[in-house]
């Protein structure tokens, strides 16, 4: 792997500006009821498409992570305090759009006994109530290992628990420095084995430097904790201030591990140069799965 840092885009990760009707819709909704997104936060290259189709992200305990993950763009520092009103607001701006499947994420919030895990389940239940028939996803922090928290958040009205692993072993301490390897997938087990039955999703970023034998051994880490979705996607440097993009992986290459990991053993991978872990969420798991 060159050393050197690759700075030009190439063409598969050119995406047009956003715009247009329901781009407006979903943003005014957002302003209005007073909410953030990931898409907005992460600098999410999708935003146009997605908000184009009145789909969104959101995110939960505020625009502020007591993490500082060097490939990521939310902010770091003191957090906001916890908003008990948030998760009907959420439920409303879902209502609005007229979702079907909704994915709900958070800051990290280490500051919080529980990491947050309550304000999850109130938000599940919050969808719940008002919209019974929307799938409700949510793609949570580790909780520093809390297997309680873990419990909290799977005995919730939730569809699908995702947690991102993000990459693989080698490159935590540079990429992660928070976070542990076993840590994360030890979330997703208890998932699983706190409620059977639950659909369990992880995501990577590729181009920070993993090889292609590496991914593989995360691929099998995952289907052995029982992951059923899997997501990869380029790493794309938020800012100079981030981690340097290493290589760009071709669209071909992600085919190529897409039947890799679907060898392995998982019911769905979504594999592409621009995707996310809540890109094109709803078709990740036909509603007959679920």
């Amino acid at each position: 792997m060159s050393a050197a840092v690759v700075r030009r885009l190439p063409p598969w990760l050119k995406v047009r500006a956003p715009g247009g009707a329901g781009f407006a819709e979903t943003m005014a909704t957002v302003k209005e009821l007073g909410l953030h997104t990931v898409c907005q936060e992460a600098r999410c290259p999708n935003i146009g498409e997605c908000w184009g189709h009145k789909t969104a992200t959101f995110m939960l305990l505020g625009d502020t992570c007591t993490r500082n993950c060097s490939f990521c763009a939310v902010t770091h520092g003191r957090p906001l305090a916890v908003d008990p009103a948030e998760p009907v607001r959420v439920a409303e701006a879902i209502a609005r759009l007229g979702l079907r499947h909704v994915v709900v994420t958070s800051v990290n919030r280490d500051d919080l006994s529980d990491g947050g895990a309550a304000h999850f389940a109130a938000t599940a239940s919050a969808i719940r109530h008002r919209l019974p028939d929307c799938r409700v996803e949510v793609l949570v922090p580790d909780f520093q290992g809390d297997l309680r928290a873990v419990e909290t958040v799977a005995a919730a009205p939730i569809d699908i628990f995702n947690h991102n692993l993000e990459t693989v072993p080698r490159l935590y301490k540079r990429v992660r420095p928070g976070a542990r390897y076993e840590r994360s997938l030890g979330v997703l087990a208890h998932a699983r084995s706190a409620r059977p039955g639950l659909l369990t999703k992880a995501g990577l970023m590729l181009g920070l430097g993993e090889s292609d034998d590496e991914l593989i051994s995360v691929f099998e880490d995952l289907r052995r904790v029982g992951c059923d979705v899997l997501t990869l996607g380029q790493y794309l440097r938020p800012s100079p201030a981030h981690l340097p993009v290493e290589h760009y992986v071709r669209p071909e290459q992600f085919a190529v591990l897409r039947e890799q990991a679907l060898r392995v053993g998982f019911r769905h991978v979504e594999a592409g140069p621009l995707v996310r872990s809540s890109y094109h969420a709803w078709s990740h798991v036909p509603a007959k799965n679920l």
